[in-house]
């Protein structure tokens, strides 16, 4: 007989706004935390065969040389204001699924665990692919002074206008503005397909792992797991899905990387991405980041989780009546 699986407990499901703030707040926190780490991580994934950085720690040393303590949080303004909805509408999406799916989300069900996170996948990337798309561009500038000015200039259309433009430091509000007045809408959500074919993969992996992960730490006396177990399992989790889909990473990174440096190639799409990667860098290119990427994700989410199943957002709504 399955067991019940308490990966959404009885006070999350009684309000969607109570999830929305637990999502909202655990982002703030989270991105807060790791977001040095995901800039390394973008700048490694964008080294095309280059030894500018030797590897995480180097990369932040670097940066932190050349750009100041504050360079390691460039582009984090546009996280921090977009995460909120982004993993409010991941975590809120999941637990819909979950008890449309799953006959209210209590049984244990693999497959409809998968379904559920595949639809969370699909939901986020309306807010994760222009997120992303802005935040890679900030991240990567300082990667190009470091190649030097020359590498700053590039056959691929600029996102900055003006003589000295190469040598300024861009803002998310102006490459927005020139995406959307030369390019449109589908300027923004460039890289559209990369980013659903790695976060639909990642969701699949990372919800139903999670959420049996969680259900081992379930006690009869709480009727959900402690906030350590939730924590640890989503650390858990997250590490395993992010390694998982580093190779569908490292693709959607250089493909909406819209400046190149001196002798990199630009890209048409996944396919020619990965051709091209495979042909010129080798097999290994497809995992630059991994362990990056593990660092930023596996707290990313254990705070999550740990946010969501202690009920910040109960919390604040009850002490808002």
């Amino acid at each position: 007989m399955p067991q019940p699986c308490h990966s959404v407990p009885p006070s999350s499901r009684s309000s969607v706004t109570a999830k929305l703030i637990n999502g909202g707040v655990a982002g703030l926190v989270g991105v807060t935390c790791v977001f040095p780490i995901d800039l390394a991580k973008t700048r490694l994934q964008n080294q095309h065969g280059k030894d500018i950085y030797k590897g995480m720690i180097d990369c932040l040393m670097k940066t932190a040389r050349a750009e100041g303590f504050l360079g390691m949080y460039r582009g984090a303004a546009v996280n921090l204001t977009l995460v909120t909805p982004e993993k409010a509408i991941k975590l809120a999406a999941n637990d819909f699924f979950r008890q449309l799916l799953m006959e209210d989300g209590m049984q244990r069900n693999l497959k409809m665990e998968m379904l559920a996170g595949c639809g969370a996948g699909i939901c986020q990337v309306v807010v994760t692919c222009p997120m992303e798309m802005l935040k890679i561009q900030l991240q990567d500038a300082g990667r190009l002074v470091h190649q030097g000015s020359a590498s700053a200039h590039s056959s691929s259309r600029s996102y900055t206008t003006g003589s000295a433009s190469a040598h300024k430091r861009p803002s998310a509000s102006l490459i927005a503005w020139e995406l959307l007045r030369t390019q449109g809408l589908a300027g923004l959500y460039k890289g559209l397909g990369a980013t659903l074919l790695r976060d639909i993969p990642f969701s699949i992996i990372y919800f139903p792992l999670f959420a049996n992960l969680n259900n081992l730490g379930v006690t009869e006396s709480m009727g959900k797991a402690s906030f350590a177990h939730s924590f640890t399992s989503g650390c858990a989790a997250g590490s395993v899905a992010a390694v998982a889909v580093t190779p569908l990473d490292v693709l959607k990174t250089r493909i909406q990387t819209l400046k190149k440096g001196l002798g990199e190639d630009s890209y048409s799409g996944i396919t020619d991405c990965a051709r091209k990667l495979w042909i010129q860098e080798g097999p290994s290119a497809l995992m630059k980041g991994a362990g990056c990427r593990a660092l930023v994700i596996a707290p990313l989410f254990g705070i999550a989780q740990g946010v969501y199943f202690v009920g910040i957002g109960e919390w604040i709504l009850k002490c808002c009546e």
